[in-house]
């Protein structure tokens, strides 16, 4: 049996600006929202990058002794969420953190309810929500382009979640 693909729009195995330590970077290809001045435009079209399971990429991670996390960008990563959140999980069994960006808000991916969604979500330490807003670019907010996303501590986030519904 053929293991499913992912849509790869690029790798960097060791970044420092992707989020905090030295990080493996994940670009996955496509994305709905078309953000004006969008840092990476080559990977907004759905068709293309190139193709990669995920034992290709754990097997890049689990090779690479320096880094302290794996950041997954876009394009979009929710758009392919049910693939990489098994990545993820593997990646905390690693003693890896996990960040991810996406430019829905928290409260929308949540509201989805998408089972897939919910799995990355719940693999995620930090998610980088939001659009990027070239009006509200900003090169003083760490690990953001612009000063409206958030980053969000996921754990803190779900259990404050789960309080408000009990």
């Amino acid at each position: 049996m053929n293991a499913p693909k992912i849509r790869v729009a690029g790798i960097v195995d060791e970044s420092v600006t992707d989020g905090p330590g030295i990080r493996f970077v994940l670009f996955l290809q496509g994305c709905p929202h078309h953000c004006e001045g969008c840092q990476n435009p080559q990977t907004q079209c759905l068709e293309g990058g190139t193709f990669m399971t995920a034992d290709e990429i754990l097997d890049r991670i689990r090779n690479d002794p320096l880094i302290s996390g794996v950041t997954f960008s876009g394009g979009e990563p929710f758009l392919q969420a049910e693939l990489i959140a098994p990545i993820a999980r593997e990646c905390h069994k690693l003693g890896l953190d996990v960040m991810t960006y996406t430019g829905w808000t928290f409260e929308q991916l949540v509201s989805a309810k998408n089972p897939s969604w919910n799995r990355l979500i719940a693999e995620s330490d930090v998610i980088v929500d939001g659009p990027f807003r070239k009006d509200l670019r900003s090169y003083n907010t760490k690990f953001r382009g612009s000063s409206n996303q958030r980053l969000v501590n996921v754990p803190l986030s779900l259990l404050m979640l789960s309080v408000q519904t009990n």
